[in-house]
């Protein structure tokens, strides 16, 4: 009675395909939770971005405020320029640091790189369904 045993050390073709699917369920699992992280990072960076925007904003909108009035009166005071154009020198003064503040935030909003781990996810699966 002769029996076939298999004294190969190597595994199976069906072992090597579970261990490929075992292998390609865990990258997916690690992807999913790495993307949960990303979301997560960006929208607290997004929070403190924001708070930043509306703080500068809020003081930019008060101090302006003040400082038009008491530099439209000292540059009237101390030149002979009428009082509509110290008006006009001091609130573009006040325009210009408004807009170099605002497009400071908008960097900060534009240096973010949100969800970079899409795309790995994205491969993977087109690469689960069209192995080449």
């Amino acid at each position: 009675m002769a029996t076939h045993l298999r004294t190969s050390s190597e595994p199976s073709l069906t072992s090597i395909v579970a261990g490929i699917l075992h292998d390609f369920q865990e990258l997916i699992k690690q992807q999913l939770t790495l993307f949960k992280v990303e979301v997560t990072t960006d929208l607290r960076k997004t929070r403190e971005a924001l708070a930043s925007l509306v703080a500068g904003l809020a003081a930019l909108f008060l101090g302006s405020g003040l400082l038009c009035l008491m530099l439209v009166h000292v540059l009237a005071t101390f030149t002979v320029l009428p009082l509509w154009v110290c008006y006009l020198l001091v609130g573009g003064g006040i325009v210009l640091v408004g807009a170099l503040l605002t497009g400071m935030a908008w960097k900060q909003f534009h240096s973010m790189t949100p969800l970079q781990s899409v795309d790995a996810l994205k491969e993977n699966l087109e690469w689960k369904t069209k192995p080449n």
